[in-house]
């Protein structure tokens, strides 16, 4: 968790240890693609992006990471956000693949929330977060009571990957004061539901705090 008040990191003792983004990275696609626009996106191109974080199109976020110049783009997220133990991967390279830790996913929410990911676009970016819906939507807001959830940014990424036959589920949310991440191995036939219900059992730890620092 980073307390974006404070710049304070807090987590586990292998919150530096690297994961995998999967759909995750899809906010840093949109982020980058949006802070380097030359000129105001057309609606359609806006459409899909929000169709990208909203329901998580992997077409959409293969054809604008390209747009990006894929490992560059993720090159830039280290840079612009301060990551220290992301990268875009050694082996056959696709966005998914990409490389962070927890720590690193609480700083690129952070990066997103104080407006150096997407620049002027950082409202609408953290807008179509908030609206994340269907399989995507689960993770450390389901914690929260209805009316503080719905003012949570959230991206997630799930995939069973057969080369390790492990589920990896990775968890970004985005509060008013907070950024957390989160981010889960375990066997494929525990099933999705394990990775969503430790993801969302962080946020329950993470309440506590929150509710000891209001003022």
């Amino acid at each position: 968790m980073l307390d974006l008040k404070t710049g304070e990191l807090i987590g586990s003792a292998n919150l530096a240890a690297p994961g995998d983004t999967m759909s995750l990275v899809k906010v840093w696609i949109a982020a980058d693609f949006l802070s380097r626009a030359r000129s105001k996106p057309d609606r359609e191109t806006l459409e899909r992006l929000s169709e990208m974080i909203r329901d998580s199109d992997n077409d959409i976020a293969t054809e604008f990471h390209n747009r990006n110049a894929t490992k560059a783009s993720i090159e830039r997220m280290v840079r612009v956000c301060g990551l220290t133990d992301a990268h875009a991967g050694t082996v056959e390279y696709r966005w998914s693949d990409t490389v962070i830790s927890a720590r690193d996913t609480a700083r690129l929410g952070g990066c997103v929330a104080d407006g150096r990911a997407a620049g002027p676009w950082t409202a609408w970016l953290l807008t179509q977060m908030r609206g994340v819906r269907g399989d995507g939507d689960f993770g450390p807001r389901k914690a929260f009571p209805a009316a503080e959830a719905r003012d949570i940014a959230i991206k997630n990424g799930w995939y069973a990957r057969e080369e390790d036959g492990l589920w990896h589920v990775s968890c970004l949310a985005i509060g008013a004061t907070w950024s957390l991440g989160v981010l889960v191995r375990y066997p494929a036939e525990e099933g999705m539901e394990l990775g969503t219900s430790l993801c969302e059992s962080a946020g329950a730890q993470l309440m506590p705090y929150l509710r000891q620092q209001a003022p």
